[in-house]
């Protein structure tokens, strides 16, 4: 290894600790130079030896250099010069050194200045490992037994090197799962390749009441050759940070998951799942009762007199073993003003209290000893009560135990759960309005729906309403039977956009517009084009009172995230048809709504295709109205998008099913049952809009309850038709009503000689009442008024009035209509 013109050059010299080694005479002569020289400084052996080495020195003095100077331990600096004249600053060692020649030699060893200066770094650095550091290391052969140790993990660990140099892991710690880390030691040893952070958790004997969790990585060590011969094992104690992150995933969570919905109940249950495992072992949240109403709670602080009611629990044994109460029933908590629960209620601050080792229970058990059975039974050693708080009120409580986790609860654990219970604690009492306001409106929008479909023979008819059991809140879907003259009927079905109060007050303000023009006997068109009038009013009505209030948002009411709950309806669909039982035909016209089916006897199911109009409130669009014959005991199915539409499908699909639910034997069935069988075929348990549901089945009157007579416009017709009704009546044995009618009769022909133009007709319906029509070609609609003393007219109509229980005008395309009403049971008094 020698590179040296000179026969005594020390072949056996390692040239390991320095770059570069050579040997000097007494004289200052070179008389041997290393291979590592020439690397360092660029000169062959020949080139320098026999050569002054006072040459390679940057900074010559006046004579040759002192090597004593550089025999200190840790040398000195000199700057040495390169063959090709740059400098290399270097740290330079000198020791006597003997040849056996009797002369005195130097043996010179130089190492560039930043080699030094990472021997020094690398010396401190593993120094500073072994004694100083905080991560606790330890170092195995590739028989994976521990060659050493240093001071960290002596002091995590308890164990001295005596117990632990020259054993496995497994052999030496017995309070951790080792399998894993020594599978990691044994994979670097083969692979060569780092492991870095796996945690593991256990107990460390120096604080074995404490679960921890540690990071471990193993990286190889390796010798010149690249041969990996040992390891190195870094264990670091990351026990805050792991329950820092798992503090944040919980936070995180709870964000995410409670709230999904405005159900009070799914909502408690929904922070109760989210503490339980990872915070609680088991956890229950429970709400004042009238919270559960939907009402106000209590202001000031919540008396031991408060009921409370079990919203949700959630425990880590299935079937919440340790529940005292089950959901919605009352749980009576203790009463004792030391209790936590009276302490966490009185002052709206959190409680902590752990149960150490077998002593006695705390004093205010002896008053719960529902409770304090549970604590001895399940070892429940840990608690926390967190007051459920929202816009400066107190709903309930949240209680969570520790039983099965052996560390109890700490502070930090406290300040977790007042973090997610005072999350929880606004979605709840969202919830709370939200089941306020549901009711408020679903209350209402039921007072607007019809009680009971009333009685008439044109049809026989049966409804369901369905709210929907989404968070948008009572809808504005609703369904109507209006009896109008002659026996005929009305049917309407419509749907107002929205939810919640505003749509179901319109709703209501639409329903009754309806009612009030189907009393004009208008047709379906006409009657469309009416309410769409009105829709638009509205819609300009709710315009301007936005644009005065600023569209503002009471923050009070805790909805600003859920504009549902409180949208205004800028429109509506509507179906309206007229049955007449005398002609059994059936007219109808659609505003942007679905169509009607209908299933007539021995056939199948189909839709009644019309031409739709556009939604009420749109305008620009006429209506048109379609006309259909039925045959008697036709059934007919008007309905809500909320029926055929959803989520999962598009509306054709809806359709296509309801056809084929009405089809599976339906024509058979009773109104009654069809609804029953439609609900559970296409409703869900919990449907994403209203659905209304109207079914009618036809009835058809038939001739010997109806007669009819065209008569001449003259006077003389009068009497003849007094003696055809008299003895029509006498045929239908309705004597009683002879007089009465035989009045109403001669009045109403009357006046059509007198004003109006002939063909007249005159029919008598026996219906559920009496039924006298007189119909005539003219336009001109009559008048009720009082005459005075001295006129001779005027008169008719009010005797009409008198003797009948209801009476009006309906018009068709070319003719008008007098009808009158009498009840069968006898004339009006």
């Amino acid at each position: 290894m020698a590179d040296s013109t000179f026969r005594g050059w020390p072949h056996h010299l390692p040239d390991l600790i320095s770059d570069a080694t050579c040997v000097v005479d007494g004289r200052g002569v070179l008389t041997g130079w290393s291979a590592g020289a020439r690397s360092l400084l660029g000169y062959r052996a020949e080139d320098v030896v026999g050569r002054p080495v006072a040459e390679l020195f940057a900074h010559r003095g006046p004579g040759p250099p002192r090597l004593d100077a550089y025999t200190a331990a840790g040398g000195g600096p000199a700057v040495l010069r390169h063959r090709d004249g740059h400098k290399i600053p270097t740290v330079l060692w000198a020791q006597p050194w003997s040849l056996g020649d009797g002369h005195p030699h130097w043996l010179l060893q130089a190492t560039r200045e930043e080699s030094v200066r990472r021997q020094d770094i690398g010396r401190a650095l593993l120094d500073g490992l072994g004694l100083a550091s905080p991560v606790a290391m330890s170092v195995y052969d590739t028989e994976c037994r521990c060659l050493m140790q240093n001071a960290a993990l002596r002091r995590l660990s308890g164990v001295q090197d005596e117990e632990r140099l020259g054993r496995t892991l497994g052999e030496i710690v017995s309070q951790v799962d080792t399998s894993g880390i020594e599978e990691m030691q044994d994979r670097v040893l083969r692979q060569g390749v780092t492991v870095a952070d796996v945690e593991v958790r256990g107990r460390a004997p120096s604080d074995p009441g404490r679960e921890r969790v540690w990071s471990n990585s193993v990286f190889p060590l390796k010798d010149r050759s690249g041969e990996v011969f040992a390891v190195c094992h870094a264990v670091l104690d990351i026990t805050e940070r792991h329950r820092a992150r798992e503090r944040l995933a919980v936070l995180n969570d709870a964000g995410v998951r409670i709230g999904s919905t405005l159900d009070l109940l799914h909502t408690a249950q929904e922070l109760a799942d989210v503490a339980v495992p990872r915070l609680a072992d088991f956890a229950c949240v429970d709400l004042i009762e009238s919270v559960f109403e939907g009402d106000e709670p209590p202001t000031g602080a919540v008396g031991s007199k408060t009921v409370f009611r079990r919203a949700a629990h959630q425990s880590i044994v299935p079937g919440t073993p340790e529940a005292v109460a089950d959901v919605e029933d009352v749980d009576v908590h203790a009463s004792a003003p030391d209790s936590p629960f009276a302490r966490a209620l009185a002052t709206g601050t959190s409680v902590r209290e752990t149960v150490n080792g077998p002593g006695p229970d705390p004093g205010w058990l002896d008053g719960d000893p529902l409770r304090a059975e549970g604590i001895q039974r399940w070892g429940i050693h840990s608690w926390m009560v967190v007051p459920v708080r929202a816009r400066g009120s107190t709903l309930g409580v949240a209680i969570f135990l520790r039983r099965q986790r052996p560390d109890p609860f700490e502070q930090d654990d406290l300040l977790l759960a007042d973090e997610i219970v005072a999350r929880a604690a606004v979605c709840i009492d969202n919830a709370r309005r939200y089941t306020r306001e549901r009711g408020t409106a679903l209350a209402l929008q039921r007072s607007l729906l019809p009680q009971r479909l009333p009685g008439q023979a044109a049809v026989e008819a049966r409804s369901r309403y369905l709210p929907a059991g989404s968070r948008l809140g009572v809808g504005g879907d609703w369904f109507d039977v209006i009896p109008l003259s002659g026996a005929r009927v009305a049917l309407v079905v419509g749907d107002v956009v929205g939810h919640g109060m505003k749509a179901a007050v319109t709703m209501g303000r639409l329903r009754t517009a309806v009612r009030t023009l189907a009393d004009l006997d208008l047709p379906p068109d006409e009657l469309l084009a009416h309410v769409d009038d009105q829709v638009r009013r509205l819609v300009d009505e709710q315009a301007a009172e936005g644009q005065e209030s600023g569209d503002a948002t009471d923050p009070a009411a805790g909805f600003a995230s859920e504009p549902a709950i409180d949208a205004w309806a800028f429109g509506a669909t509507c179906v309206y048809a007229v049955y007449d039982p005398i002609t059994r035909r059936l007219a109808f016209a659609r505003a942007g709504h679905p169509p009607p089916a209908v299933v007539t006897p021995g056939g199948r199911a189909r839709f009644l295709e019309s031409a739709n109009g556009p939604p009420l409130g749109v305008g620009g669009l006429p209506f048109e109205a379609t006309e259909a014959e039925l045959p008697d005991d036709s059934l007919l199915v008007f309905y809500t998008d909320g029926l055929v539409e959803s989520r999962d499908h598009d509306i054709d699909t809806g359709l296509d099913r309801l056809r084929r639910a009405l089809d599976d034997g339906c024509g058979d069935l009773s109104p009654d049952a069809v609804c029953d069988t439609v609900v559970s075929r296409l409703v869900p348990g919990h449907p994403s809009d209203d659905v209304a549901l109207l079914v009618a089945r036809t009835r058809a009157l038939s001739d010997d309850r109806c007669a009819t007579w065209d008569l001449p416009a003259e006077p003389a017709v009068v009497a003849r038709a007094r003696a055809q009704v008299a003895h029509q009546l006498a045929r239908w044995r309705l004597d009683h009503l002879v007089a009465t009618t035989q009045v109403v009769v001669t009045e109403l022909l009357t006046n059509a000689i007198v004003h109006a133009r002939g063909p007249i007709q005159l029919r008598l319906v026996r219906n559920q009442s009496l039924i006298c029509e007189v119909s005539d070609s003219s336009a001109a609609a009559p008048h009720l008024r009082r005459a005075g003393w001295m006129d001779e007219g005027g008169r008719g109509l009010f005797l009409i009035a008198q003797l009948s229980r209801r009476w009006g005008t309906r018009y068709s395309a070319d003719r008008k209509t007098i009808w009158a009403e009498q009840p069968l049971t006898g004339p009006l008094r």
